[in-house]
């Protein structure tokens, strides 16, 4: 499946939560499907985020496209940086 189809699939069946905060939290308690970040996202993030998924072993995936263009998959009026596809 396509990553955009993916993302779309997940926030129709309410399997996806939004937002960087979220992502880490999520990440910290739970065992996640997918993270899926926007190609624009600062390195000090990505870093953080890299380094969380690793520790987890969970896949990460960059999303071809801006914060942005993430938001306007989802369906969401705002930039989405992150999301996690629950597992």
């Amino acid at each position: 499946m396509v990553l955009t189809e993916e993302v779309q699939e997940a926030i129709k069946s309410n399997k996806a939560i939004i937002g960087y905060n979220e992502t880490i939290t999520y990440i910290k308690t739970n065992k996640p499907r997918l993270i899926v970040v926007s190609n624009n996202l600062s390195s000090n993030v990505r870093k953080e985020l890299e380094h969380n998924t690793k520790i987890s072993k969970v896949k990460l995936e960059t999303f071809d496209g801006t914060s942005r263009e993430l938001g306007v998959i989802c369906g969401k009026p705002f930039p989405v940086s992150a999301l996690v596809i629950k597992g």
